[in-house]
């Protein structure tokens, strides 16, 4: 297989994989949607199908813009940010959004943060939002002159960019992890480490499959064994069976796509572990977000999921600690 963009072979052959798995899907699902009789089973099935349309298209938005590069990743997340940052701000009471912080946050500031992101310059971007933002926003809002609710309003802008623009570009970022793949060298031809060499898109990859795997094996395990509720009146659907059951089967997968990263297979599981449990973490924290403002979903972008904060929601707790770790423990 050919190199494009940020996808070598490696990476086509996870892609190839993904590919596989969406057709059997596909063909399951309306296989047994054609032979069920059950009014509440065939309910139940056209909201699998719309799923599976949205993994396919997922998947396919991902996949085209690592074959396009760098650029493309980042534009994408930066415009996903921007989404869920108005899914974010759309639950904020009208007496407590500020409109000309939203305006700095969506014009200004995320778009500032993802060009720092771009130029690789990680001694800013890390900081920027943390810092010098989160110093900044509360500055502006008393700068309005509106003094009632005041803490609520900055609390709720500053966790909005925490968690829909910081935590959510630790996804693109990942590609600029100064990592040393198994055979010594960061790229097939020879190019430097994070410079976006043609296997840059493989460790991405592999914490999304990883990540979003888990969601699903989390599902379908609790469909199938669950009985026993985690925390019934945050996320009713989420049970101990499939908890283990998903987060132990997505560990595994983690290790078995050990050849994506420059992990061992030991590695790779412990990585796909913690991930999956930030990632559990993540999903119960927004839908605690959700319980508290009576919405069943963030949005309606995405059918069969709900809106993108529905969908990344494991994501956004899972990449930013998956980045450092890796960071950390296999800078070359």
């Amino acid at each position: 297989m050919t190199t494009i963009g940020l996808l070598g072979p490696q990476s086509w052959r996870l892609v190839l994989g993904l590919l596989v798995v969406l057709v059997l899907a596909t063909l399951a699902a309306e296989a047994m949607y054609r032979r069920t009789r059950s009014d509440g089973l065939r309910t139940t099935l056209v909201n699998v199908r719309q799923r599976i349309v949205a993994w396919w298209l997922m998947v396919g938005v991902l996949v085209g813009a690592l074959a396009l590069g760098e650029t493309a990743v980042v534009l994408l997340f930066l415009a996903l940010s921007l989404v869920a940052m108005h899914e974010f701000a759309d639950l904020m009471p009208r007496g407590e959004r500020d409109q000309r912080v939203m305006v700095w946050i969506m014009a200004v500031l995320s778009p500032l943060h993802f060009w720092f992101l771009w130029q690789h310059w990680y001694g800013m971007y890390a900081i920027f939002i943390p810092v010098y933002v989160f110093l900044f926003l509360p500055v502006l809002l008393a700068l309005s002159g509106r003094t009632e609710s005041f803490l609520h309003r900055a609390a709720l802008s500053q966790w909005g960019l925490m968690v829909c623009v910081y935590a959510l570009s630790y996804l693109p970022a990942v590609l600029q992890l100064p990592v040393v793949f198994r055979d010594g060298k960061a790229a097939a031809d020879g190019s430097p480490v994070g410079s976006g060499g043609p296997e840059a898109g493989a460790l991405l990859l592999f914490l999304v499959v990883v990540v979003q795997g888990s969601d699903v094996l989390q599902y379908l395990w609790g469909k199938t064994v669950g009985r026993h509720r985690i925390a019934p009146t945050v996320s009713p659907n989420k049970t101990w069976e499939g908890f283990v059951g998903g987060i132990l089967s997505a560990t595994a997968l983690g290790a078995a796509l050990w050849w994506l990263t420059p992990f061992t297979p030991w590695q790779a599981a412990v990585l796909a572990l913690l991930s999956c449990l930030l990632g559990f973490a993540g999903g119960l924290v927004m839908s605690s977000l959700k319980r508290d403002r009576e919405i069943k979903d963030f949005g309606t972008l995405i059918p069969g999921h709900g809106g993108i904060l529905d969908r990344m929601d494991s994501l956004i707790f899972a990449a930013p600690v998956f980045f450092h770790l890796t960071r950390f423990f296999f800078a070359g």
